[in-house]
């Protein structure tokens, strides 16, 4: 690290769970995003901050006024902009040291692939069950840390499925595909603009420990959030033995 970077990430050098060698790990690393929207934009918005490398955020859909009352990486001026480069124009404001790769487009399963292969850690930010179930079968197949969370109205959740350990739970796991296509979406069910900030948070520090090697992950553990009651649960997770996606690498 710089001088420039000694500064800026002094708080973080101070902790001495982090230190020197643990903010290198962070300037070093590559955490993908997929999704820029209410859980991406605190996810991105601490990464660059916190001082991760290089990020790549993933998000075909453009900026909509109705974005902004929770979508905290986008501006005003942004509207109608992709949401991908609308998180990058923010972010190099924030901290112009963090490389910021944009896919604009909807990835095709080969192209995930080889950004998962790339990455050191993923952050799952997406609102669809087909991108989860995708990015969950990568992360098992390569072996790369997940950090999934959800957030629909008043309640959220957050965990982490790692399969670098063996007795680690996958998202098939959790939520078997029965093929149903039916989703949650903010558009349709509304959502409290905190409660995204508090679940996308909580993922951002969960990827920044991943990949420091600090600490206890969430792996094995689901939190939930019900914001009305301010009442966080954790529920334990166990592998599923017969799951066909992770059942192989007991």
């Amino acid at each position: 690290m710089n001088d420039n970077q000694l500064l800026r990430y002094s708080r973080h050098i101070l902790l001495p769970q982090i230190g020197y060698e643990g903010q290198d790990k962070l300037v070093h690393s590559h955490a993908l995003i997929v999704g820029a929207g209410g859980l991406g934009s605190p996810v991105a918005l601490y990464l660059a901050a916190g001082g991760v490398g290089m990020l790549t955020i993933c998000d075909f859909d453009i900026v909509d006024l109705t974005n902004l009352q929770r979508q905290i990486v986008h501006t005003t001026p942004a509207v109608g902009t992709n949401k991908a480069v609308s998180a990058q124009q923010t972010l190099f404001e924030i901290n112009p040291g963090v490389v910021v790769n944009t896919i604009t487009k909807k990835s095709t399963e080969e192209e995930f692939t080889e950004l998962v292969h790339l990455a050191d850690v993923v952050i799952d930010c997406s609102d669809n069950f087909a991108t989860r179930y995708l990015l969950n079968k990568l992360c098992v197949r390569l072996k790369k840390p997940l950090v999934s969370g959800a957030a629909i109205g008043f309640e959220g959740q957050v965990t982490v499925f790692d399969m670098r350990f063996d007795n680690s739970p996958c998202y098939h796991c959790l939520y078997p595909d029965a093929g149903e296509d039916a989703e949650m979406r903010c558009s349709e069910n509304g959502v409290f603009a905190p409660l995204v900030g508090m679940i996308g948070t909580t993922q951002a520090a969960e990827a920044m420990k991943l990949l420091m090697g600090i600490g206890e992950s969430l792996q094995g553990r689901l939190l939930l959030l019900d914001v009305l009651s301010m009442e966080w649960r954790s529920i334990r997770l166990n592998k599923d033995t017969e799951c066909p996606v992770c059942s192989q690498i007991l």
